[in-house]
């Protein structure tokens, strides 16, 4: 009985962590699709649909955003 008890607590803080993995990954993975394929295929939508005076912002937000963690030293 007791190493049983011991066995299901084991497996549910087993199983726990790997949960946490899987989100802390999946959150990185969304974070670079974010960045490399839906903010720039956002801001292409909004220039071809004549929303350049919001787009054209957003790019350079986008731009001074990415200057500032390059030199952050975010990277080697």
């Amino acid at each position: 009985m007791m190493l049983s008890l011991l066995f299901a607590i084991c497996m549910i803080w087993f199983i726990g962590k790997f949960f946490i993995f899987g989100i802390k990954t999946s959150w990185g993975i969304l974070k670079l699709l974010c960045t490399v394929v839906f903010f720039p295929v956002i801001l292409i939508g909004m220039v071809v649909g004549g929303l350049m005076y919001i787009a054209f912002p957003l790019l350079i937000i986008g731009g001074v955003i990415a200057v500032y963690v390059k030199k952050r030293g975010s990277g080697p």
